[in-house]
Order: structure tokens, then sequence, then C-alpha cells
């Protein structure tokens, strides 16, 4: 995190400015771009949990020494929330690795980030005192038919893993549940410390330290073990990502409402469907660019509504 001093400096100095609202608007968005990127990682050629692992060792490995030698140290409160926040994203990954290890990406993942944003306002309002106006609730409402209307055409047209659908979906609600309960909590971690890279540096240590053991066993007990350098690749360009969107949306937290930066963040699942497409080969129709319209406007009604 070269330079976090100044960009921290920078961000407390515009916290309640207008300035922040557009800062905000332009990460929640650029959270929502990376995010899908992130999610075909883990879902691609390689196991999830594969995937998951390399990509947290490396992102450990990074932000280790900015975490000891470059932030302010944490302040003595902040270790109870590390420790919080550890856990939740222990399961939020648990539950997400069973849902793309059971469903096609682009069926699970739109339920994944629809079911988050409005428990994500529950969690906001019910934390922070943050409510929505009714053009802001209509916004909502459009972006969610969109996306669950988007993994009800995806489900009624996948013909791979029929069998595992009902568990995969079970899954992907559970992770958007972990989803909205990691948004909102990892919002008040990084408001709780004088300096937001501090919350970022030492979140990305300590989050990285359990997967990588898991899936170095996992690894050991394939019969047929794939190549490391695809993976490694993979990890490293991942790790990068992951920098990338959640430092993004945990910034876009911190200086704007957590449930509208939650809701623009999950105008991922266009970028998600491209992804599919371009990258997956899953096909994307009429109907599909359609709802995937829905989803767009929705977030932008939340926006104007602001």
């Amino acid at each position: 995190m070269p330079g976090a001093a100044p960009v921290s400096a920078w961000i407390t100095a515009i916290e309640g400015t207008e300035v922040a609202g557009r800062v905000a608007l332009v990460l929640a968005l650029m959270a929502a771009v990376l995010h899908a990127v992130f999610g075909a990682l883990q879902k691609g050629r390689h196991d999830p949990l594969l995937a998951r692992g390399v990509i947290d060792a490396f992102y450990c490995l990074m932000a280790m020494p900015f975490a000891l030698f470059v932030v302010p140290w944490p302040e003595p409160h902040m270790w109870p929330i590390f420790a919080g926040a550890f856990v939740i994203h222990v399961f939020y990954k648990w539950s997400t690795l069973a849902a793309y290890r059971r469903g096609a990406y682009t069926v699970v993942y739109p339920v994944m980030r629809g079911t988050g944003p409005l428990f994500a306002i529950i969690g906001a309002y019910l934390l922070f005192g943050e409510t929505f106006a009714p053009l802001q609730w209509l916004g909502v409402a459009v972006l969610l038919a969109g996306l669950y209307g988007l993994a009800a055409y995806n489900m009624a047209h996948v013909t791979l893993d029929r069998d595992r659908l009902v568990p995969a979906l079970g899954f992907a609600l559970l992770t958007g549940l972990f989803v909205a309960l990691y948004t909102t909590y990892d919002a008040y971690g990084i408001r709780a410390t004088a300096d937001p890279f501090t919350f970022l540096a030492w979140f990305f240590f300590i989050d990285g330290l359990l997967f990588p053991v898991l899936a170095v066993r996992f690894y050991r007990r394939l019969p047929d073990r794939p190549p490391s350098g695809p993976l490694i690749a993979r990890g490293l360009f991942g790790a990068l990502v992951a920098f990338a969107s959640f430092g993004s949306i945990m910034l876009a937290t911190r200086l704007d409402n957590v449930g509208e930066a939650a809701v623009l963040r999950e105008t991922s699942t266009v970028f998600a469907a491209l992804i599919g497409w371009l990258f997956l080969g899953e096909r994307v129709g009429p109907r599909r660019l359609a709802l995937m319209g829905l989803i767009a406007a929705g977030a932008v009604i939340v926006e104007l509504g602001g």
C-alpha cells in the first residue's frame, strides 16, 4: 500500500463532504467490476478451495509488511473487531465455496449478491441509523427483481449439475446473508480506527491465514494434482483484485452510506454475466440482457433517490 498515508489523510479530510459521496460512488462501482472478476477466478478451472487458498496466501504475504511496518498500529479496541471479522469471513468463504462447487457461476452468483444488499440496508439502519428514501426503496426493488429474475432464468436453462441445483441455491442464499453481515460489520470496523489503511492492511493479513492451510491439505489429498504454475498465477492476480475490490468497497462505506454502497456493488452481477459469457462459455441472450438492465436501472434509481 505505497503512499497510504497521503491517501488516508485525503480520505479523512473529505469525510462528510459532497466530494466524499462522489468518490464513494466511483469506489463502489469499481468494486462491482472487480468483485465479478474475483468471483470468476474462484469458479474457473481449479477447485474453488485451491483458488481461494492461493489467493489468500498471496494477499496475506503482501499485506504482512504493510501491517507490521507501514500503517499505524491498530488501537487496542481493534483486536476484538479483527477477531470478529475473521470469523465472519471464514463462514462467508465456506458457504461461497460450497455454492461454487455445486452450481453454475451465473446461477449462484446473482442469488449470492441479490440476498446481500437488502440485509445490508437493514444492518446499516440498525447499526448506523441509516435510512432510505421511498425512491431508493423502489430502486432496491427494481435491482432485486433483476437479480432474482436473472437467477431464475439461469436456473431454468442450466443443463449441468441439475441434481445439485437446490443445495447450490441454498448455499448461495446463505452466502448472501454473510455478504450482508460482513459488509455491515467491516464498515463498522473501518470506521472504528483513525486510519482506514490500518484496518485494510491488518484485515488482509489476518484474513489470509487459514484457507492456505486448508488448501494445502486438500491439494495433498488429490489423486491428480493440477500443475502449480497456473494456480500460482491465478493466486497472484486474484490477490491484487481482492485488494482493489475489497479496499474500494470498504473505503466507500467509510465515506458514504453503507446501504447505498452495498446496493451499487451488486451491479457486479451484470459484469459477472458478461464474464461468464466471454470467458466461461455461458450464453447471454436478450432476456438476460433485459434483466441485467433492470439491475443497472435499480442501482441508478438508488443513487438518484439519495
